[in-house]
């Protein structure tokens, strides 16, 4: 578990990287939070990398269509 000083900038980076998401691709959504998550949790909690992580993981993201 993350505190809320963490947490917040976390929160921001996944809205940042999802602005353009729509709520119901929860797919995508989902690799982009577990993928910072992920990160944060191994000790990288900048968040301009952080951003690229979600970048990286939207761009992997599974979708119906592939």
């Amino acid at each position: 578990m993350f505190d809320p000083a963490t947490t917040a900038p976390l929160r921001a980076v996944f809205d940042e990287v999802c602005e353009d998401v729509s709520r119901f691709e929860t797919g995508a959504r989902t690799n982009v939070a577990s993928r910072i998550l992920e990160a944060a949790t191994n000790g990288d909690t900048s968040p301009e990398r952080l951003k690229q992580v979600g970048r990286d993981a939207l761009h992997d993201a599974p979708t119906m269509w592939r």
